[in-house]
């Protein structure tokens, strides 16, 4: 049985070439060089190699003339670097009842204010309100490359979630924190502790006071469209 599909994109094979600062990168589109807009805030740097072929979507108005969507990793698959599409997936992916961790519910606003944060969403269940956080985790690890992990860097912001998502518990809200492993193959998820070790200890708290944690794991197909590879990864806080 094929990878239930989530999106269906217009592609454009496209060549990294540098990263500009952290929203601009340089990429080769049928020998010219282009601006693409870089959505995701990580460093990224075991995907971001001059020469690496990747994929771009076209997009209109502003300063850039792409998108840079994912690189060519396993098996000619994407690993899915752009925040936008990973989220457009999930929520597809909520809709379609293909996430057994959220079944039955939907989603009753994004972009939630509670407290000083601004959380991702608020779903609506048969068992009540959850605030969540999405992470995106396309950071490969592991002794065969098994596990997606977050984050690649230091994330105050990250940490902020946490800690909003930690008190709202202790407050009687359900809450839950999950990664988007958009990373070919991977089978786990766990915090790289090297990239921001607060964030693998906050995590660890926040499991214990009962926030809610689960991945996923999606790829780009060489179609363009994008899969659903795991509905639930196995998660090791």
């Amino acid at each position: 049985m094929g990878k239930p599909i989530l999106l269906k994109l217009k592609t454009v094979p496209c060549t990294f070439v540098e990263r500009v600062n952290r929203f601009v990168a340089l990429v080769e589109v049928e020998g010219e060089i282009r601006k693409a807009l870089v959505t995701n805030t990580g460093r990224l740097e075991e995907f971001m190699v001059p020469g690496r072929r990747a994929f771009c979507l076209p997009k209109t108005g502003g300063k850039t003339d792409f998108v840079l969507l994912a690189f060519e990793d396993l098996e000619g698959r994407g690993a899915i670097i752009d925040t936008r599409t990973q989220a457009k997936a999930f929520e597809r992916a909520v809709e379609l009842g293909l996430v057994p961790w959220l079944s039955n519910c939907r989603i009753k606003r994004k972009e939630v204010t509670i407290g000083r944060s601004r959380l991702d969403y608020l779903f609506e269940c048969p068992s009540g309100e959850i605030y969540a956080e999405m992470k995106s985790a396309v950071l490969r690890g592991g002794g065969r490359g098994e596990y997606a992990m977050y984050p690649d860097c230091p994330s105050t912001r990250g940490q902020k979630h946490i800690r909003e998502l930690i008190s709202l518990r202790k407050a009687g809200k359900r809450t839950m924190m999950f990664f988007i492993g958009a990373v070919p193959g991977v089978e786990k998820f766990m915090p790289y502790e090297r990239g921001d070790p607060e964030i693998a200890r906050l995590l660890r708290e926040a499991r214990n006071a009962g926030v809610e944690i689960h991945a996923l794991s999606i790829s780009l197909l060489p179609s363009g469209e994008v899969a659903i590879e795991r509905p639930e990864l196995e998660i090791e806080v």
